[in-house]
């Protein structure tokens, strides 16, 4: 399993890692990206492949996301500062490989990143 991206990520004052969307890309296998922004959010555009997972449901649904606790995990929102308390929460489970996507969905967007579109209240 490739950690490297843990070891490539940068450490803000708050002691949260975090990766760039380019870092993101990078890294095989894929981590586990968990969307923790609001479902409805979520439901209107999302990273491909990210799962979304409210923080309040976090602490039920993280063990049939990610049984090991050496899982990587990505988290995002909207703007990178939501993330904190889901990874505080994920820390204090055991959780190891765990980091903030930095600057969130929008910093994903500008960086040229494709997103998934729901259908939903399109016509047709």
């Amino acid at each position: 399993m490739n950690l490297s991206f843990i070891k490539r990520s940068t450490r803000p004052r708050s002691g949260i890692r975090q990766l760039t969307p380019h870092q993101l890309v990078r890294q095989k296998p894929a981590p586990l990206l968990l969307d923790v922004r609001e479902e409805q959010d979520f439901l209107r555009e999302h990273i491909d492949g990210a799962v979304h997972v409210s923080r309040h449901a976090l602490a039920t649904r993280i063990g049939e996301l990610a049984p090991e606790l050496s899982t990587p995990i990505v988290m995002y929102c909207a703007v990178g500062d939501r993330c904190a308390e889901a990874i505080q929460l994920l820390e204090s489970l055991g959780y190891q490989n765990v980091a903030s996507l930095k600057g969130g969905l929008q910093a994903w967007l500008e960086a040229g990143g494709l997103v998934e579109c729901s259908r939903i209240g399109r016509s047709g």
